[in-house]
């Protein structure tokens, strides 16, 4: 099931979606409570999305200096950052 609700109004589980102010946002269902709850999570500046070598540098840096290969928890927005690239047009292969 891809639809919940969260606050009465009816949004797509595990799908991230640019929010103001060029953060990003996404509800995820918590497994402890079975609550909807909404993850505010990234940065507003778009400097990692490049295709150029410094993004790449910039991006496996960012991989690692935050651990994001041991991460595994949808509910936290370390998770959600890790793959911000990902979900917005970026499929690079290695830990995400």
């Amino acid at each position: 099931l891809n639809e919940a609700e969260y606050k009465g109004k009816k949004v797509e589980l595990g799908k991230p979606k640019r929010g103001g102010g060029g953060k990003s946002y996404v509800y995820v269902r918590d497994p402890k409570t079975g609550n909807v709850k909404k993850v505010s999570f990234g940065s507003s500046m778009p400097d990692a999305m490049g295709d150029s070598d410094a993004a790449r540098a910039r991006r496996k840096s960012f991989g690692d200096r935050h651990q994001c290969a041991k991460k595994h928890d949808r509910t936290k927005p370390g998770y959600w950052s890790c793959r911000a690239t990902k979900f917005f047009g970026r499929n690079i292969s290695g830990w995400w």
